[in-house]
C-alpha cells in the first residue's frame, strides 16, 4: 500500500450514518468497514452517528471512541426507534439537525460519505458539501421514494412522492460518487437521468467476513446436523433441519409464502423454522406464528456481531425474499451471509433480478415465487431427502462463489479505491 501524503492525512473524510457498529443494523456494519479500511489506509475518517440503537433505541453506545483507528463521535437523540413512521420522523429530524452544524464546522474536510441511513441524510450531506466545496459519495442502499410508493405507502403522484423525488434527484446530481449495488438499481436511475452512467459505480454489499470466519460446510458436515454448533445446542435445535430467515423484517421482503408453508409442515417433528432479526414485519411474523399455534417456527431478536457466525451457521437452507416490485429498489444482502457460511439459499422473489441472477448462474438453492405456496413445500421437502453431503456440496459452491468474485477484500477494496480518487484524485 503506497503512503498517504501528509497534505492528505490532515483532511478528515467525514462519514454520516445513523447507525453504526455495534449496532446490528447492516448498513452501519457495511458502513464501518469502510470507515475502518481508510483509516488503514492513512486517511483521517470521523464518523457521525447515533448515540443510540436503530432498531431499540434504549441500548446507548458511548458518546465517543477510536475503532480501530476511525473516530466515532455519537449524537445524542439521534434516534427514537422504528416503533412507528412518526417515531422515525422524528429521529431522523433531530439527527439530521444536529449533524447538519458539526458537519458544517468539521476542521479540514476532504469530503463526505453518505449511504441512506436515514434515507434523507444525504439531503444535509450535499448541502455541506456544497458550503465547503468538497465532494461528496452517495452509497445508495435502497431508492426512494420508489420503496414508498411500490409500499403503496405513499401516491406515486402525490405532494410527499414529488418532494421527495426532487430532493433525490437533487443529491444524485450533486453527488461526485453514486454507489448503487446492482444493474437493476443503476437502470432505475439511469432513467431518472443518463448523466448519472457516468459516476456510477455498482457493487454489492459483501458479507462481514471476519465475524463469519466458518469452515466450508462438506468439513462440518455430519448425521448430527453440525449440533456442535453453540446457537443450535442453546436453542433446542439438535437433530434438526433448520429453514432461517436472518435479518431485517420488512414488507419489503414478504415472509407469507414460507410461514404458509411451515403452517402445512407442522406435523415434520424434525423441521424448525427460525426467524431471526427485526424490523417493522417482525410483529406480522409473531403474530402469524400464535395466530396458527407453530410450535416449530421460532422468533428470535437480531444476535450479535460476535455471534454471526454461530447464528447464521446453525442453519441447512437460508430464506432470502424480495418483493416483486423491489427489484433495483432494495438489494438483499441476506444470502451473502448464507453465502458466507456455507449454506443454500431458498429464494422467495422474482425474475430477473440480481439474485435470482446468482442463483441461476452458480445454482445456489431453490427458487420459488411469491405466493407459490405448493412450490415452497415441494421445495423444502426436497431438502429434507437430500443426503447431506449433496446439501453441503451446494454450500460450498456458495461459498466459494463469494471468495472468489463477491468477498470483503475485494469489493471494500474496489469501493475505497474509487472513494480515495473521488477525493483526493488518487
Amino acid at each position: 500500500m503506497a503512503m498517504v501524503p501528509n497534505a492528505r492525512r490532515d483532511k478528515t473524510l467525514l462519514i454520516i450514518s445513523q447507525t453504526f457498529v455495534p449496532d446490528p443494523a447492516s448498513v452501519g456494519q457495511h458502513v464501518a468497514d469502510v470507515a475502518i479500511e481508510m483509516a488503514r489506509r492513512g486517511h483521517r475518517v470521523r464518523v457521525l452517528t447515533s448515540a443510540r440503537g436503530y432498531e431499540n433505541p434504549q441500548q446507548k453506545y458511548p458518546p465517543r471512541e477510536n475503532m480501530r483507528g476511525v473516530d466515532v463521535r455519537r449524537i445524542p437523540l439521534g434516534s427514537f426507534g422504528k416503533g412507528s413512521i412518526p417515531v422515525r420522523v422524528l429521529g431522523t429530524a433531530a439527527f439530521m439537525t444536529q449533524i447538519f452544524f458539526r458537519a458544517l464546522f468539521t476542521p479540514n474536510l476532504a469530503g463526505i460519505f453518505f449511504s441512506t441511513s436515514p434515507p434523507l441524510v444525504g439531503f444535509v450531506g450535499t448541502i455541506v458539501a456544497m458550503i465547503r466545496r468538497v465532494p461528496c459519495v452517495y452509497w445508495a442502499m435502497d431508492l426512494n421514494p420508489d420503496q414508498l410508493i411500490a409500499l403503496r405507502k405513499i401516491a406515486p403522484k402525490g405532494f410527499v412522492a414529488r418532494f421527495l423525488e426532487a430532493v433525490n434527484r437533487w443529491i444524485l446530481r450533486r453527488s461526485d460518487l453514486i454507489v448503487v449495488l446492482d444493474r437493476f438499481m443503476a437502470e432505475r436511475l439511469e432513467r431518472r437521468d443518463p448523466r448519472l452512467r457516468d459516476k456510477m459505480l455498482i457493487l454489492p454489499p459483501w458479507s462481514p467476513e471476519e465475524d463469519l470466519a466458518v469452515p466450508s460446510a462438506t468439513s462440518t458436515s455430519s448425521s448430527s446436523n453440525g449440533d456442535a454448533n453453540p446457537f443450535r445446542e442453546r436453542h433446542g435445535l439438535s437433530g434438526k433441519f433448520v429453514v432461517m430467515y436472518s435479518g431485517n423484517h420488512s414488507p419489503s421482503n414478504p415472509l407469507d409464502t414460507v410461514l404458509e408453508a411451515a403452517k402445512e409442515l407442522r406435523d415434520d417433528a424434525d423441521l424448525r423454522f427460525l426467524f431471526v432479526g427485526g424490523g417493522i414485519g417482525k410483529r406480522d411474523v409473531e403474530a402469524f406464528i400464535r395466530q396458527h399455534d407453530l410450535p416449530h417456527a421460532v422468533s428470535l431478536p437480531y444476535q450479535p456481531l460476535s455471534e454471526l457466525k454461530h447464528s447464521l451457521g446453525a442453519a441447512d437452507v437460508h430464506v432470502v425474499s424480495l418483493g416483486n416490485d423491489m427489484v433495483g429498489i432494495i438489494h438483499p444482502c441476506k444470502i451473502y451471509g448464507a453465502m458466507a457460511v456455507a449454506r443454500p439459499v431458498l429464494f422467495l422473489g422474482p425474475k430477473p433480478s440480481h439474485i435470482s441472477d446468482l442463483m441461476e448462474t452458480h445454482r445456489l438453492g431453490w427458487h420459488v415465487a411469491h405466493g407459490d405456496i405448493g412450490g415452497a413445500i415441494a421445495a423444502l421437502r426436497e431438502m429434507r431427502t437430500m443426503r447431506r453431503d449433496e446439501l453441503a456440496a451446494m454450500g460450498d459452491r456458495a461459498q466459494a462463489v463469494l471468495r472468489e468474485k463477491l468477498s470483503q477484500q475485494r469489493l471494500c477494496g474496489a469501493l475505497c479505491d474509487r472513494v480515495e480518487k473521488t477525493l483526493y484524485g488518487a
